[in-house]
């Protein structure tokens, strides 16, 4: 259970990481954002990328609207390890235009076992990406 706790004390870490980066230099225009991202929302996209920055990026997929996340462990807890998969969802900016999929296993020995992940987890991580895309958005607005 106190490895449970580290790793949802780890993700929320990377929120709140997240956070600090609201307000940064480097805003391209939706008409560059746009020629990245394919069909998926440039918004999403970027908030996705700029949310999870922390963890490996194994895939992206601007066009099919997917980021893959590979698997990844914490100093503190060498015998856990998590990954992530986004799936941008709409062209527009919708509360309901991104999932995330958490994963997370435990080591056993020598092997890997799969493990439940909290419910809210996946949750949180949509709402802190919402919460980017609409200040890129805004940010956007203001210029």
């Amino acid at each position: 259970m106190k490895a449970h706790a580290i790793v949802i004390s780890g993700l929320s870490s990377l929120l709140l990481l997240s956070g600090c980066i609201f307000g940064g230099n480097d805003r391209a225009g939706p008409e560059v954002i746009d020629e990245i991202t394919g069909g998926a929302n440039p918004y999403l996209w970027r908030a996705s990328l700029d949310t999870l920055k922390d963890l490996p990026l194994e895939s992206a997929d601007p066009f099919g609207g997917t980021i893959i996340y590979d698997w990844t462990t914490y100093p503190d807890i060498p015998d856990e390890r998590i990954k992530a998969t986004v799936f941008i969802l709409d062209s527009r900016l919708r509360a309901d235009g991104v999932k995330v999929a958490v994963f997370r296993q435990v080591r056993v020995g020598e092997e890997w076992s799969d493990s439940a992940v909290d419910s809210s987890t996946s949750l949180q991580l949509e709402n802190a990406i919402l919460t980017r895309a609409r200040n890129l958005r805004a940010s956007q607005l203001e210029d």
